[in-house]
């Protein structure tokens, strides 16, 4: 009686320490070692628990939550494998600065490394790709270990969430009988609260600031992806103050909503336009201001790496130096909102037109842009083009995140973009997706190729668990459509075998397994037609079918068609 009584002041002490310190939702797998936590989270009126039975795709449904919230999500599994699956997502939150709270049961120590069965090495298991790993104490009725947990499951929370954000690690031991006494109450924490301030400039270091930018004369601003709850209305006041060009990556969601007095500013299709050299040679700043991450733009990398201007300020609450080409020569450590305190005068008018000229040449062939049969450019500009006003789209890698950089055009529509480019990995899309529509619940809609969706056909089953409302637009290319815009297309040999590696399947199987709406089109005008139909089920598939070839010619015809429009403009 004694051993349950102490494994549940355990785990409801540890439940508790995780509440204390502002964890709010949990996704747990089923599992035999983790029983005495999935009973206490379940049991907590305070926490809000989700189910999926795969923990490779939990892990990912989890990454989308935190990244909807901006708020520490937990991942609960048990031993062995189990653990195993949560490393991608883990990997991928790491580079993307996401807070996971991976939370994986575990044998008792003497049945460590002896054969017992489910039993994996899980000690720092995750390696470099968390920030805090602890093994934490079986549950022992000395009083110094519920005064350990308390203080160790804040340590753990807020190292997640302290810049940069990211995942942590609690393997959590557990010895049998796994039951817990539902009934039983114990006393509150020890420990009170922790405190986070601010990142922010002091008066010195702003007017240092003033006085390395009042004297430019070609300023560009480039804004990379950048988390929910960002002050849009005060970066446009700054931007509009500074009347610096704005490069928006489709992830900073900067192009929605854009005040009617800074759409000029705002240049949505550079992309396109450092796809022309004689633009790039009359482009280059002097000065560049970056928030947010790397864009997506290779082209805008390219350039870069090319121009190095003098002065390039990235501004980053994490020390870590997101500088991949090497071109930062002042490394801010800031809240980006830190910028708005400053007051940069400086003369760049003929610069700024220069930009915004050219901008609207491209918005001119885009709004014009029709595509072919076959070409997924038009789907995804239709699909943007429809979306209703408080609207989300998670966007998988590979072609869709840059069909929506290419076709994203300004609006004044509340359209919310997210993606997974911390590793800009393929897999856990469909999770991640789900994952943001549990905390949005708003229009949700998921960009998706055909190799993606095959990687997480299992994030399908969290709809089985919890209410979902998601349309997943899934370009079938059957392949791998990026790799024919790679110099590996070049090379006919073993390209389709290796690369293109075409399956030949389609998924309305896979939608009526899950009892999803579903449709199949082939071109702009079903997609558009099917898109504006009423939703009838929690989850609705479209299913486009497209060429590569095609897709590649026609994406081809359309920047050619920008850089010779340009070059007249010259």
């Amino acid at each position: 009686m004694d051993d349950k009584r102490i494994l549940t002041d355990h785990v409801l002490r540890l439940t508790n320490a995780l509440l204390n310190a502002g964890v709010e939702a949990a996704v747990i797998s089923p599992g035999s070692r983790s029983t005495p936590l999935a009973y206490a989270f379940a049991a907590s009126n305070a926490l809000k628990t989700y189910m999926q039975i795969d923990e490779r795709s939990a892990a990912y449904f989890a990454l989308g939550m935190a990244k909807a919230s901006n708020k520490p999500v937990v991942l609960l599994c048990t031993s062995g494998t189990a653990a195993s699956n949560y490393h991608p997502a883990i990997t991928e939150a790491y580079y993307a600065k996401i807070p996971l709270i991976a939370i994986t049961a575990d044998r008792p120590h003497e049945l460590r490394g002896v054969g017992a069965p489910q039993a994996i090495d899980q000690l720092n298991l995750y390696g470099k790709h968390v920030k805090f790993s602890v093994d934490l104490p079986l549950p022992d009725e000395h009083p110094a270990i519920a005064d350990f947990l308390d203080r160790h499951i804040q340590r753990a929370v807020s190292t997640a969430m302290t810049s940069p954000a990211g995942p942590v690690h609690l393997n959590v031991p557990l010895r049998e009988p796994l039951l817990i006494d539902f009934e039983r109450k114990i006393a509150p924490s020890t420990f009170v609260e922790s405190v986070k301030g601010k990142i922010g400039l002091s008066e010195v270091q702003v007017n240092r600031l003033n006085d390395l930018l009042s004297n430019t004369k070609k300023g560009l601003f480039i804004a990379g992806e950048l988390p929910v709850g960002f002050d849009q209305d005060a970066f446009w006041t700054f931007a509009k103050s500074l009347q610096w060009p704005v490069l928006c990556d489709p992830l900073s969601n900067l192009r929605s909503n854009v005040p009617a007095d800074c759409r000029d500013l705002c240049i949505e299709h550079y992309d396109a336009l450092l796809k022309s050299e004689s633009f790039c040679g009359r482009a280059v700043p002097d000065t560049v201001i970056r928030i947010g991450a790397q864009p997506v733009s290779k082209p805008l990398t390219l350039f870069l790496s090319k121009a190095k201007p003098p002065v390039f300020v990235a501004v980053d609450e994490s020390p870590e130096f997101r500088d991949s080409i090497g071109v930062v020569t002042h490394h801010i450590q800031a809240a980006p909102e830190a910028l708005f305190n400053l007051k940069i005068t400086s003369e760049h008018v003929a610069y700024k037109k220069l930009w915004i000229s050219a901008n609207e040449i491209a918005s001119e062939v885009t709004a014009q842009y029709t595509g072919d049969l076959g070409d997924e450019g038009i789907i995804v500009k239709r699909l943007l083009e429809l979306l209703p006003s408080e609207s989300d789209v998670f966007v998988g890698s590979s072609m869709p995140i840059r069909d929506v950089d290419t076709f994203f055009s300004k609006t004044n529509k509340d359209i919310a973009l997210f993606a997974n480019r911390g590793t800009n990995g393929i897999d856990g899309v469909v999770s991640s997706a789900f994952g943001v529509q549990a905390v949005r619940k708003r229009n949700s809609f998921l960009l998706i190729g055909d190799l993606s969706f095959l990687h997480d056909v299992n994030g399908l089953a969290i709809s089985r668990f919890q209410e979902t409302d998601l349309t997943i637009v899934i370009l079938n290319n059957d392949g791998g459509g990026i790799f024919s815009y790679l110099s590996q297309a070049t090379v006919p040999n073993h390209f389709e075998e290796l690369f293109g590696t075409p399956t030949g399947l389609t998924f309305e199987h896979i939608a009526a397994m899950y009892d999803a709406q579903y449709t199949a089109v082939q071109n702009a005008d079903q997609f558009s037609n099917e898109l504006q139909k009423e939703k009838t089920k929690p989850i609705r598939i479209i299913e486009v079918f497209t060429s590569r070839p095609v897709n590649v010619k026609t994406h081809r015809a359309y920047w050619t068609e920008i850089i010779e429009r340009l070059d007249r403009n010259e």
